[in-house]
């Protein structure tokens, strides 16, 4: 069984719900992967382009059913400040770093790491560990959108170790903040 669409929250028609599936935040921007659901459905995720899912979205099987997705509560860092334009400073510094954050109006939150928490508590935030959904940014490269910008220089020129899956191009102008040898 596919599922080749994927049906946004406030369409989704709950007598039309057979099973939900519980992913994680990297697990929610796939375009092709075979998944159980939670009950037990198993099916192939097969859409024409990788496609973020949100909580509360579902995925429409080939026979009408649907799965409906479920965010997974998830190891992160809630990074508070005393003040908004502390919690700016620090968003930049872990922008900086090309690590995926959820920009709330009273705190950040990002995936655990042991060296960012060390180096946000230096820049004095405060840090604790909670257990909830992860809904990052989405950023430039959601939907589809992997600009590549024709610098005419080759893409393996160097090479950037991210721990992230998405293949934004860096070059001048690129507004990173990093020397990218240019």
């Amino acid at each position: 069984m596919r599922a080749v669409s994927v049906v946004r929250r406030l369409a989704v028609k709950p007598e039309r719900v057979v099973d939900t599936i519980t992913l994680d935040h990297g697990e929610r921007h796939r375009r092709r992967m075979a998944l159980t659901g939670d009950g037990g459905t198993a099916f192939l995720l097969d859409l024409d382009r990788a496609t973020v899912l949100d909580d509360g979205d579902a995925l429409r099987l080939e026979d009408g059913g649907l799965i409906e997705v479920r965010a997974a509560a998830e190891r992160l860092v809630e990074v508070r400040t005393a003040n908004s334009a502390r919690l700016v400073t620090i968003a930049w510094h872990i922008g900086n770093r090309h690590v995926p954050a959820e920009i709330t109006p009273d705190a950040i939150y990002i995936a655990y790491d042991h060296v960012l928490v060390d180096m946000l508590r230096g820049l004095g935030a405060q840090t604790a560990i909670v257990e909830r959904p992860f809904r990052p940014e989405k950023g430039a490269y959601a939907e589809g959108g992997h600009s590549h910008h024709g610098h005419g220089h080759a893409h393996g020129s160097h090479d950037h170790d991210h721990d992230h899956d998405h293949d934004h191009h860096h070059g001048p102008g690129c507004g990173c903040g990093h020397d990218h040898g240019h």
